[in-house]
This record gives C-alpha cells, structure tokens and sequence, in this order.
C-alpha cells in the first residue's frame, strides 16, 4: 500500500492533474514524484489507477527542435514502410502482420 493521498474517480481537488491534463495545458510533470493516485473500482477486476501531479510544480512542454522533428518524421515513414516489397502503405504495418496486407495476403 502506497502512502500517497488516493482520491475516488472524478474527485480530484484543484492542482492535481494527471499526464494527459498536463499535457493538454502545455505542461508536463519534470522529474516531479507522483502526488497523489485516483482510483476506480471495478468489479470482478482490479481497480482502475490514474496517477497524479502537481500542476504548480509542472514544467513546459520543451519545444519540438527542427532535429527532432526530423526523427520522429523517420521513425514513422519507418514504420509505414512494408519491409517486403518496400512500399510506403500509408498507414503503420501492423507487428502481428510483419508487412503491408497486400504482402501478408499474398504470403
């Protein structure tokens, strides 16, 4: 059991935020340790955790550089790109395929 403050779902007091709310505010937790945990039950299965921080202790996005910009541009033509017949799909290849559905279809 963790000695943070834990909320029910939805009851989160003002200054907590979670990753996604930081980050749809510009902001993102730097370095901070999670303040606090929200939680949901569920029945017949664990409950459900959202992790909390402090938005007065959050820090700005840092900006997306030409560089890495590039690299992420690469990273995904990487991941469009079928290995088979070396063809940009247009869409990710699927892990579970290992190449484009035209080339898995015809294997």
């Amino acid at each position: 059991m963790s000695s943070l403050p834990v909320y029910p779902w939805r009851c989160a007091p003002d200054g907590f935020a979670t990753r996604r709310q930081l980050r749809a505010q510009g902001l993102r937790p730097g370095g901070q340790d999670v303040a606090a945990e929200l939680r949901r039950p569920r029945r017949h299965r664990p409950a459900l955790v959202a992790y909390l921080y402090r938005v007065d202790a959050a820090k700005p996005v840092r900006p997306m550089t030409p560089a890495r910009v590039s690299a992420l541009a690469r990273a995904n033509r990487a991941r469009r790109t079928c290995p088979v017949c070396e063809t940009d799909a247009g869409y990710v290849i699927p892990s579970a395929l290992g190449s484009c559905v035209p080339c898995s279809d015809s294997a």
